[in-house]
This record gives C-alpha cells, sequence and structure tokens, in this order.
C-alpha cells in the first residue's frame, strides 16, 4: 500500500520532477550483502547485529507507516489552516489521531494534549503544574528510579525552592505505599511515578498509588512511555491527573507523544513554551499531522494486538531467560520477577566486567541501561537504588524483546551471550578463585 501510493505520487508529478539531491542520495541507508563486514564508530561487525533494544526505540509498524505516508505526499495541510480543504483535512486527521489515543488509555480525547514526546511531557507536567500552584504547593514526591527527565525536571524545581522527596524503592524495584503515603505533607502538589520502568520493567502498583493520592487531595502524574500499549492502562480506575505518552515506543514514529491531562477534577499546568495557543495553550506549534496520524495508528494497533503482543513476547522472554540460565551461572534477574513487563528482561552476569561483555556483544544491539545515559560509564542509579552491588550493576544487560523480535533472534543472542560470557570468565582469576570454593567477600584486599 505505501509504495504503491508513492509510486503513484511520482508519476503523477514526473513532468516536474527534479533528481534527487546530493544530500538526499547520501542520506540513503546503505544495504549489505548477507556476511559483508560493516564497520561504525570504530566498531567492526560481521552483518547488521540483530536489534534487543526496544526500550530506547521500537520500529516503525510498516501499517503505521502506510497511514501516514498520505500526510506527507498529498495531505499536507497545516491542520490549523481553517480556510481550505487540506487544513480541513489535516485537522480532521488529528483529530482522528487524538481518539485513537484516548481509547488505548480510556480517556477522553479532549484530555489528550500531543507533545514531541514523553520528555516534554514529563516537564509539562512536572514543572508546569508545580509553578501554576506554586502559591500553596512547594512539595513534590517521586522515586529515586524515575526516567531522568522527570528527576531533572524535580532538580530544577529545588533550585526554584520548591522541596522534592526521592522515595527509595524496594529491592523489587517496586515503591512503598506506607512510605509513600507517610511522605505527603499538606503542601504537597504532586506525586510523580513511572507505570513501567525503562531499565527495569518493573510495573509500579499505580492503581493504588492512584487512590492513594485521591485520598489524600494530592495530583498524579505517572510517565507511561515504556506502558503505554503493552499493559492495559485505564486512566479512570488509576485515579491518574497527568500521564506522560511515546510515540517511539509503541511502533510509532520519532518524535511525537502526548499528554493526558485529567479535565474532571480539572488539572491546570502554566504552558512550558509560548506561542501560538495550539493544543488548548498548553503545548503552542503547529501540530505535525503525519507524526500524530503514525501516533494515532499506533495506539490503535496496540488497542488491538496487546493481548497477542504480550503473550508471544512472554514467551520469548523465558525462552532468553531459561537458554542462558541453562549454560551459565552466576545470572541474576534485576527487578520484580512477577511484577514487570515481560519485554524487558535486565539481567548481571556475576565475575564479568560490565564494559567488555557489552562491546562482546557487538552482533546484538542491547544497552546496558537507558538510552539517555548509558553514554556514561557510572553504574546505573535505578540498578544502584535497588542495592544492586556496584560490580553486578556494572555488569548489567538489558534485553528488549518486541512485537517483531523472532525465536531465531532470541537463539541467535542466548548463543552470543554465553559464548562471551565464557571466554570473558576464562580470563577471570575471581571467577576461578569461585569455582575453588573462596568466598571472595571474605577477602581482605589489600591497597597499594
Amino acid at each position: 500500500m505505501a509504495s504503491k501510493l508513492l509510486l503513484r505520487k511520482l508519476h503523477q508529478n514526473a513532468s516536474n520532477l527534479r533528481r534527487l539531491s546530493t544530500t538526499t542520495a547520501a542520506a540513503a541507508v546503505p544495504t549489505y550483502d548477507a556476511g559483508e563486514e560493516i564497520s561504525m564508530k570504530g566498531v567492526k561487525i560481521s552483518g547488521r547485529p540483530l536489534y534487543l533494544d526496544m526500550q530506547a526505540t521500537s520500529p516503525v509498524d510498516p501499517r503505521v507507516l502506510d497511514a501516514m505516508l498520505p500526510y506527507y505526499l498529498s495531505r499536507f495541510g497545516n491542520p490549523h489552516s481553517r480556510t481550505h480543504l487540506y487544513g480541513w483535512e489535516s485537522d480532521l486527521a488529528v483529530e482522528k489521531a487524538r481518539e485513537q489515543v484516548a481509547y488505548l488509555i480510556n480517556a477522553s480525547p479532549k484530555e489528550i494534549i500531543f507533545t514531541s514526546g514523553a520528555t516534554e511531557s514529563n516537564n509539562i507536567s512536572v514543572k508546569g503544574l508545580m509553578h501554576f500552584y506554586r502559591d500553596k504547593k512547594r512539595h513534590v514526591i517521586t522515586t529515586q528510579t524515575e526516567h531522568k527527565c522527570v528527576l531533572d525536571s524535580c532538580r530544577h524545581l529545588q533550585q526554584e525552592g520548591f522541596d522534592v522527596t526521592y522515595l527509595p524503592v524496594e529491592s523489587d524495584g517496586l515503591v512503598n505505599l506506607d512510605k509513600l503515603r507517610d511522605a505527603i505533607r499538606a503542601d504537597t502538589g504532586l506525586v510523580s511515578v513511572m507505570a513501567v520502568n525503562n531499565e527495569i520493567g518493573v510495573v509500579q502498583p499505580v492503581e493504588e498509588i492512584g487512590r492513594i493520592c485521591k485520598e489524600k487531595g494530592v495530583f498524579f502524574h505517572t510517565d507511561a512511555a515504556q506502558a503505554l500499549g503493552k499493559v492495559p492502562i485505564d486512566v479512570e480506575n488509576m485515579n491518574v491527573s497527568l500521564m506522560s505518552l511515546s510515540g517511539h515506543k509503541v511502533y510509532g514514529p520519532k518524535g511525537v507523544g502526548a499528554l493526558y491531562m485529567r479535565r474532571r477534577p480539572r488539572v491546570r499546568v502554566e504552558p512550558q513554551m509560548n506561542g501560538g495557543g495550539q493544543e488548548r495553550g498548553i503545548r503552542s506549534g503547529t501540530v505535525p499531522t503525519p507524526l500524530v496520524v503514525g501516533f494515532g495508528a499506533a495506539c490503535e494497533l496496540a488497542a488491538k494486538e496487546m493481548e497477542y503482543d504480550e503473550k508471544r513476547i512472554r514467551g520469548l522472554q523465558e525462552r532468553l531467560l531459561n537458554g542462558i540460565r541453562a549454560k551459565l551461572d552466576g545470572v541474576v534477574v534485576n527487578g520484580s520477577v512477577e511484577k514487570r513487563y515481560p519485554g524487558n528482561l535486565n539481567l548481571s552476569f556475576a565475575y564479568v566486567e560490565g564494559e567488555s561483555l557489552l562491546m562482546g556483544l557487538k552482533e546484538v544491539a542491547v544497552s546496558s541501561g537507558s538510552a539517555c545515559t548509558s553514554a556514561s560509564l557510572e553504574p546505573s542509579y535505578v540498578l544502584r537504588a535497588l542495592g544492586v552491588d556496584e560490580d553486578m550493576a556494572h555488569t548489567s544487560i538489558r534485553f528488549g524483546i518486541g512485537r517483531f523480535t523472532t525465536e531465531e533472534e532470541i537463539d541467535r543472542a542466548v548463543e552470543l551471550t554465553v559464548c562471551q560470557v565464557e571466554k570473558l570468565r576464562e580470563m577471570s582469576p575471581l571467577y576461578e578463585m569461585v569455582k575453588e570454593g573462596i568466598d571472595i567477600k571474605s577477602i581482605q584486599w589489600a591497597q597499594h
């Protein structure tokens, strides 16, 4: 469908068609023959690696691309143009997408504000809400394992004189509800707890948190970027006031997201950007019709296929974990095993140097944690908040499984992971000591 539409459009404009620019040609994706060596950023790989980093981003579903293409080629109008057909049809497409997003979380379309992504939605929720209620509310509660953009927004508020409580989490990554309840004060304006953690995949008790916030009369925000389309979401049952959503984590395009804002009881925020007053004045700027259409299509597909995807992904996760554990000891699952999204499997491998493991797995696209912080050589702050030893935190690998992951890819990932861990352990004197029955934690290491 997508290719036919594109060809038809090109033929219609053949007489006026210019040659592709050199810039476009240079940007074309290169193709590689099977077994051909790829060299990029100093790393040589024999062919494209298999992709297991779904928490960083997901590929666009081809059906989503089909929905988007007309709004790049023929229906390219500005949705805010009110005087002609091009604007009207784009506006209709935007409103349809708003309905599709709202349906997936059981919200009203009037409660959906389109943004550039979850980071912007988080900033509007945390800073925008506290700025609006600054005269009466001066306290925010969040957790130590939130996404960096939420933590940085809270630190920004601290610099402005607000108080922030960073709740610790239990060893399984879940928030302690009693500690949360005790932390709420008379001047608490917001509780922000993410629905599914991006690094370890644990699913927080959002419904119980929402119930506590409702009892205490406190607004509740949740970052649901990793939850949307993967676990059931009902903003009414969860008593959510604000919810951040992302397009590219649910097989939609990058550069688009949404903010759910409850209308009854009404939630108010101070806009973080000034402009033409689009999106009810909350988020000024021209709404990008093709991206929004793609986001809506991705949400519609997720509503239809979530149950099937979850069942299939759970089977692949079990295949991956059982395959690795059948051949390796000292493998630890980080975060709750029971209360987690199965597409996120964060493992630590004892007696292995973490950076060497990650570099050795260059045929598998995985990460050591959040894509927003993986450039740092410091151990994951999320794992440290769980109480994971620094050595084990350094050896963590996050495997992300998704809609298009195959059994063959899982089996290959098991094979490569086992091979690399065994190779590194052969070079580890610590592992040799453990095999000889020595308790390395009891050794008093001499300092030089």
